[in-house]
């Protein structure tokens, strides 16, 4: 099953790399009343950007109302700080722009030259550096032919060379991946162990799964679908997007569903990989000048340690492996953990189960998000369907804020020694937090002990709080335990304090063996040489990608990619890929088996990397979190700018590497 080029369909021919690209929107027939409600009700930075990329009037981009963006130390401020006599002045503009759409009968929106859209840039930048500028034009769907789209053609450079590349995993990066090799005409195979795309969204169908970062934002650049139905929405509609991306982007018939790969060996002499895999319970073997590692991070469940664990007799699941089967409804209940699948599960079950009882280790920092459960409001509804492109364009502007983020906060001061903190900002998020906190339990101050974190903000992952999690525990059926458990029964959980909680299920919400890349998979390189052997359980990669004695092998989302306050998922996945590609773009044109990174350049990059993390929250002596692995080394998180890591990946450096033909 072999990607060939008939797969693919009419958009990704078209100027926009958009895989839900629209020719006509709905025309606007409603009154001025309707108008200034809408305009009211709206985020001014995204609408007044797209009024003027539909209608051409970039003179709607005073100076005088470029959104401030102030850092966001916990939560960003409406309209991107805008002061209320700049909203007044925007909010007039931008109703007298949404009638001249209606009265022109606006329906469509043409494409950006580079100087127009250097002026949005520009301005809803707050004229940041034009060192953002190719980055940010990357996921800008109407610069043309900005985006990540790849510009050669297998066809045109292999000059009848035979080039076949694996790609294990269709979770978010295999997808990727896999619509970018599609768009080069790369031949690629796509093996999925499971019986659909889309991985974690796929995997994951525990109650109240849903997303944690803002819809718009977490979405392909060549897939920016613009009616989401919520701001943070649901399992089921994320995994639905990346179903219909595979089906728009002729990826589907690529993939070979039912399929675990289990180990890929290189040969020296041919330059090829022996890729071993399961299908129907039966060894199969296939031979690929290339394997890219799609596999993800967060696949492998992981267990407590407690005596008597297997001993328990009653319904128990890892939160990865729901069994949708199993009702809860007046069951006593333990959940283990309050990560973040326990921060959804908890609240979607508390009110069906007799009791409910929450194993806690270390209490989470949670970021207020009062809209987390919301539905999206009616005026984007509307303005997703009647102004061109407008979806696309908050999509952009929540990436941008994303770009930077929280990332202030995190990094350490020198010569800051208060307990608790790793800078004067840093301090000052955490006692806004314990205030907020402070507040939600104030008529239980038992609680409010208990659940107030005792590490550094920002040392392990913060949570969505829309207050849901404080009502769940406030509850007279939920008991919060954090004293640790002593052993498991038959019938249930002794804690550390020697009391019995007797269960009829058990989830656990552990997390997962994160730092363990690649596992449990195989893979064998030059002279033999085993991947985890050689990592020995502290995974490198230079910039996540690529590792020494193992060419033509690419793992995307690989070792310290991962992102924290800053940045995104997409961007760093995609990044990685577009590296990939110009890799393949140099073996085909200079005729050679495979790249092999020098040992030299990993061990610089990883020196560098390791000194960045020491200066982050994460990074600190006394934080114990899954970013680091079991030597304490920071392995999961980019600590940069992300847009380093996009400069990194723009081009390969061929000095980096060994060339063999």
């Amino acid at each position: 099953m072999t990607y060939s080029p008939a797969a693919v369909q009419a958009p990704q021919d078209s100027v926009v790399d958009d895989l839900y690209w629209r020719d006509e929107y709905s025309q606007i027939t409603e009154d001025d009343a309707f108008l200034r409600n809408i305009v009211e009700t709206s985020d001014l930075p995204a609408l007044l950007v797209a009024l003027a990329a539909v209608t051409r009037d970039f003179s709607l981009l005073r100076p005088n109302l470029r959104p401030p963006q102030p850092p966001a130390d916990t939560i960003g401020q409406p309209h991107g700080g805008m002061s209320q006599e700049a909203q007044m002045e925007a909010r007039e503009l931008a109703f007298q722009a949404l009638r001249r759409v209606r009265d022109e009968q606006l329906t469509r929106v043409e494409t950006l030259d580079e100087d127009q859209a250097t002026s949005i840039l520009e301005w809803i930048t707050n004229a940041a550096s034009p060192e953002y500028h190719p980055f940010l034009m990357h996921d800008m769907a109407l610069a043309e032919g900005k985006s990540g789209k790849p510009r050669w053609n297998y066809e045109d450079i292999s000059a009848g060379r035979e080039f076949s590349v694996a790609i294990i995993g269709s979770g978010v990066s295999g997808m990727a991946a896999a619509y970018r090799f599609g768009q080069a005409n790369i031949p690629y195979t796509v093996f999925e162990k499971g019986n659909a795309v889309g991985g974690t969204w796929w995997k994951n169908t525990y109650p109240g799964v849903r997303l944690d970062t803002p819809n718009y934002a977490y979405s392909f650049s060549f897939a920016q679908r613009d009616d989401w139905p919520q701001q943070f929405s649901e399992g089921p509609e994320i995994h639905a997007y990346t179903c219909e991306v595979a089906r728009r982007g002729g990826i589907e018939e690529n993939i070979q569903f039912g399929t675990e790969v289990t180990s890929a060996a290189y040969d020296e002499a041919t330059g090829l990989w022996t890729v071993q895999m399961i299908v129907d319970g039966e060894q199969v073997s296939r031979r690929f000048n290339a394997v890219v590692s799609a596999v993800g991070q967060l696949d492998r469940p992981k267990f407590p340690d407690v005596p008597g664990r297997t001993d328990f007799a009653g319904i128990h699941m890892h939160s990865a492996e729901w069994d949708n089967d199993v009702d809860v409804t007046g069951k006593r209940v333990a959940v283990i953990g309050t990560g973040a699948s326990a921060y959804q599960i908890v609240p979607a079950v508390v009110d069906q189960v007799e009791s409910l009882t929450v194993f806690q280790r270390s209490s989470p920092w949670m970021l207020p998000t009062n809209g987390y459960y919301d539905d999206m409001p009616d005026s984007v509804k509307w303005l997703v369907e009647h102004l061109p492109h407008y979806g696309q364009w908050m999509r952009f502007w929540q990436y941008w804020l994303g770009v930077e983020g929280r990332q202030h906060t995190m990094n350490v001061e020198d010569g800051w020694n208060t307990p608790g903190s790793v800078s004067a900002i840093n301090e000052r998020v955490r006692q806004e937090l314990t205030r907020l906190l402070a507040v939600q339990y104030q008529d239980r101050p038992d609680l409010l002990a208990k659940v107030t974190p005792d590490y550094i903000v920002g040392g392990k992952r913060m949570l969505r709080d829309n207050g849901v999690w404080a009502e769940s525990l406030k509850k007279p059926q939920t008991t919060l335990v954090t004293s640790g458990m002593e052993r498991m029964t038959e019938n249930g959980i002794i804690d550390a304090d020697g009391v019995f909680h007797e269960l009829d299920m058990i989830i656990y919400a552990t997390g997962f063996h994160a730092s363990e890349f690649l596992e449990p998979l195989q893979i064998t390189g030059r002279n033999g040489r085993d991947l985890h052997e050689y990592w020995g359980g502290d995974a490198k990669a230079f910039a996540g990608i690529t590792v020494p004695n193992f060419p033509n092998l690419f793992i995307l989302t690989g070792p310290n990619t991962g992102h924290v306050v800053n940045g995104s998922l997409f961007t760093m996945m995609e990044s990685a890929i577009e590296y990939t590609l110009e890799a393949f773009r140099h073996l085909l044109e200079e005729n050679l088996k495979a790249l092999d990174l020098k040992q030299e350049v990993l061990d610089a990059f990883v020196r560098d990397l390791d000194a960045a993390n020491s200066k982050k929250a994460w990074g600190h002596p006394s934080v114990n979190t899954w970013y680091k692995n079991k030597f304490g080394r920071v392995s999961q998180i980019w600590p940069y700018p992300v847009l380093d890591y996009w400069k990194i990946t723009r081009r390969v450096n061929l000095d980096d590497y060994n060339k063999l033909s």
